[in-house]
């Protein structure tokens, strides 16, 4: 089962470097019944779409507003993960949004530098008071395009965001000059680690040239205390209703696999997906 929320003290790192890798948060049979769901789940399959990174490549995701009762919607509202998120953000969250990351064998595509505040900026969300939580489906490794991250990068604030293929990218001037001042991290996982990150921190990934698929589950949450001023497709504030971790795998034996009440994203009706929300210059 989860381990539960992390402690202070694994938290400490996260102010200076702008993320905390939690080893095994998830175990082998909460993992497996996420990644046996989503890779037969045709509801996601359908919902899916494209982002060109620029690069003669395509990443594939699925993107949707509401956590729902399914499996996806457990780990999402799980107590290991939304307790240790109010933790950093010392507010009560919600959920903001998550996805689906499909990087394939061989022809899985890149994702551009990019800050998700620098995407989330436009909808009217005032503050980066908010965090991701990569959870590993595959193992990422460099060779299928685990993130990369400049330590301590959110600390530089909000850069400017430009289209990089259908991608927003941020300000690649401004990232050779941090890369010259921070260290590098690649972010290698394996599956059931998660990844609790700043809306600022700077990623990237490379395009998946191996053999090997490179899934992964993105929860976001943002803290009520910075509800959007204005409408967009991710919600307002919508209180959380959390479950234990135990629900996890209950879900999965009561084949809650399905998700048709989570709130797909389509990117030819909603901005979101579309990636129009993004700034521009």
């Amino acid at each position: 089962m989860a381990r539960g929320p992390l402690t202070a003290a694994e938290l400490a790192p996260y102010p200076g470097d702008g993320y905390v890798l939690a080893r095994g948060l998830f175990d082998g049979p909460e993992v497996s019944a996420l990644r046996r769901a989503a890779k037969e789940d045709k509801a996601l399959d359908d919902h899916s779409f494209g982002r060109a990174d620029g690069e003669g490549g395509v990443v594939r995701l699925s993107l949707w507003n509401h956590p729902g009762d399914g499996i996806y919607g457990m780990f999402a509202r799980c107590r290991s993960v939304v307790d240790t998120c109010e933790l950093l953000l010392e507010d009560e969250v919600y959920h903001y949004h998550s996805k689906m990351i499909m990087k394939e064998a061989r022809v899985g595509g890149a994702w551009a530098w990019h800050q998700d505040y620098g995407y989330w900026y436009q909808n009217g969300v005032l503050a980066p008071d908010l965090v991701s939580v990569f959870i590993a489906v595959d193992p990422a490794t460099r060779a299928n395009g685990c993130l990369h991250v400049p330590r301590g990068s959110h600390r530089c604030g909000r850069a400017n965001h430009v289209l990089t293929g259908d991608q927003a990218g941020a300000d690649l001037e401004r990232v050779a000059e941090i890369a010259k001042r921070l260290p590098l991290v690649h972010v290698e996982m394996e599956p059931g680690d998660a990844l609790f990150f700043h809306p600022n921190l700077l990623l990237r990934s490379d395009q998946n040239r191996s053999e090997n698929p490179r899934w992964s589950l993105i929860c976001c949450y943002n803290a009520r205390r910075n509800a959007p001023y204005k409408a967009s497709h991710p919600p307002r504030y919508t209180p959380l209703v959390k479950v234990e971790d135990s629900a996890i795998l209950e879900a999965a034996q009561k084949r809650f696999a399905e998700a048709g009440d989570v709130g797909w994203l389509d990117p030819g009706r909603d901005a979101s997906a579309r990636n129009l929300d993004k700034e521009r210059r």
